[in-house]
């Protein structure tokens, strides 16, 4: 069994990294696991544990999948968190909304759907996870700290191909391989 998603591998810029590394130090006093810079990535599909036995059958998915999509550029702006302002569990960049995202996407759900994966509950919502909350002590401050960066443009990345990832959970944090790659 393998950990495994489709992701867009993200390559965060000097200003990525600067924004990123203003909200961290910003929210110091809070208890939130940032993702290191090098594990951005968009998930378009995670799987979870999964028999290696399917492994060439998600691979034909999304290989599928990207014959129908053209590369494209995505932009990266904005922060907001995952949760209520009372519970939030999840700050994030947000992911403009873009077409050929979409299309991919919906080929991506559409091919796997024929493999027998089901659709998620969820509707597909495109973000970068940069910080998973633990525990905030001091909401007020914490919800006034976001506030300052929900409106701002990061970075543009141009997306090329998708990866399926295994994830090997560690104590110091996951372990992100390549099991498979497509290209737009």
């Amino acid at each position: 069994m393998k950990r495994l998603f489709a992701a867009i591998k993200m390559n965060p810029s000097t200003r990525f990294i600067g924004v990123l590394s203003e909200i961290s130090s910003s929210l110091r006093h809070e208890r939130i696991k940032w993702v290191e810079a090098e594990n951005m990535h968009l998930t378009l599909k995670f799987f979870g544990e999964t028999d290696e036995k399917q492994i060439p059958h998600i691979n034909l998915a999304l290989q599928t999948a990207v014959f129908q999509s053209k590369p494209f550029t995505l932009k990266i702006a904005n922060t907001g968190i995952f949760g209520s302002r009372y519970d939030p569990k999840v700050i994030w960049f947000g992911i403009e909304k873009h077409p050929e995202l979409e299309n991919l996407a919906k080929n991506i759900f559409t091919e796997l759907q024929k493999c027998g994966w089901q659709p998620d509950r969820q509707n597909f919502v495109p973000h970068l996870t940069i910080g998973r909350i633990r525990e905030v002590k001091d909401k007020p401050l914490f919800q006034k700290i976001v506030s300052n960066f929900t409106s701002l443009e990061i970075q543009e990345e141009n997306v090329t191909e998708i990866i399926l990832y295994e994830s090997i959970l560690r104590r110091e944090g996951p372990l992100y391989t390549k099991v498979f790659s497509a290209k737009l």
